[in-house]
């Protein structure tokens, strides 16, 4: 349990392809046993997740901090937004030639002969679009009646939600996983798809070097500096966020290097720990590359109509994403199930997928909460000379 989430989320992958060679049926299905009721939980947790997550960020965001924080949070918006829609036509373009119809197939055609010993429904309290209109509801009335009694009821709940992911969810997350891969190995799934896997994890790596670039490009033209020298200012937090997988460990190291950057110390030190809790543009890449991966592996339609509703909704929902390694993937797993139609057997192996990459996506949102902040220090320098 001291390891990082990501070796054991790989000791579980490999211990669950290389024990279902090996293992008797009824072993098996005692561990998809498990699984059926893990996965009623995590569709039980889900709406809670986004009510007490998402409507205490708005609550937080509604009053009180003025136009720089309007401005950051419409930036770090804007940035997840094009993020998601560049990660989708990019995967659309490229991955159907990476993903070979073998492995589509073998992705396809789960095999129903490993069935658990029993099953348990617990129902959620609400369905994920409830949650979502509830939260906004709550959440935007919440500011303009100060209702200070109930924001502290979504306060309590949102410690209650972190604490279910941190000390439930994550901890059981890997024996979830190798539940998943250990069927896959028995019914011989496992092999096609970790020839897909490596494929999709280089991919992505390169998509978050290019929106890196991309976003600082952007921020240069805006802040009048030289990109390239501002990515390799930022260099330090990108390699210090590879060992932590934390933007908020990695606060300390982002602040001081946009100040190397150009940015004013009172702009970075309000723009750099807002953006390590609102701004996901690695995360948002990740998801949307990893769910286009699922779906094109079982030859399901991914039309843009579909794909841009969802990376809409979330890039919002990254905004309270828990700071908890996989605490992204936790939170938009509602979303993903809900309005993509993913399976249990999906979920499992997009966030398998996701927390391998876990290091590369919150490498990406620091570097770029450097650009965040270049281009709200020359906004708001400009305001202020006028």
């Amino acid at each position: 349990m001291k390891l990082p989430l990501i070796w054991r989320i790989l000791i579980a992958v490999a211990l669950g392809i290389g024990l279902g060679y090996v293992l008797p049926l009824p072993v098996v299905r005692a561990f998809m046993t498990f699984n059926g009721i893990f996965s009623q939980f995590i569709s039980f947790l889900v709406p809670l997740i986004i009510v007490g997550l998402v409507t205490p960020a708005i609550c937080r965001m509604g009053k009180g901090a003025g136009r720089m924080l309007l401005l950051t949070f419409l930036l770090a918006y804007g940035s997840t937004l094009i993020a998601g829609i560049f990660s989708y036509a990019s995967s659309a373009a490229v991955l159907p030639s990476l993903i070979t119809p073998d492995s589509a197939l073998a992705a396809s055609t789960a095999s129903t002969a490993v069935d658990p010993f029993f099953t348990l429904a617990i129902p959620p309290i609400l369905d994920v679009m409830t949650a979502l209109v509830s939260t906004f509801i709550f959440g935007i009335f919440l500011n303009m009646s100060d209702g200070k009694a109930l924001t502290a009821v979504f306060y309590d709940l949102e410690r209650v939600v972190t604490l279910a992911i941190s000390k439930i969810l994550i901890p059981l997350l890997p024996l979830f996983i190798f539940g998943i891969f250990l069927k896959m190995s028995y019914t011989g799934e496992a092999g096609p798809i970790m020839q897909v896997f490596a494929k999709v994890i280089l991919f992505i790596f390169t998509l978050s070097l290019i929106y890196i670039l991309f976003i600082f490009t952007l921020a240069g033209i805006i802040g009048r500096r030289n990109p390239f020298r501002a990515v390799l200012t930022m260099l330090p937090a990108y390699v210090t966020a590879l060992g932590t997988s934390s933007s908020a460990a990695t606060i300390p190291v982002t602040l001081a290097q946009a100040k190397k950057c150009g940015v004013r110390p009172e702009v970075a030190g309000f723009t750099i720990p807002l953006c390590a809790t609102i701004h996901l543009p690695g995360s948002i890449i990740k998801i949307v590359a990893c769910s286009l991966t699922i779906m094109v592996m079982q030859g399901l339609p991914y039309s843009f109509s579909l794909f841009f509703g969802f990376i809409a909704l979330l890039a919002i929902t990254m905004v309270a994403a828990p700071g908890v390694p996989g605490g992204a993937i936790m939170a938009a797993i509602g979303l993903i199930a809900s309005m993509l139609g993913f399976s249990e057997t999906d979920q499992a192996l997009i966030i398998a997928l996701y927390i391998v990459m876990d290091c590369f996506g919150t490498a990406c949102n620091v570097t770029c909460d450097g650009a965040i902040s270049i281009i709200v220090d020359r906004l708001k320098k400009v305001k202020s000379e006028e």
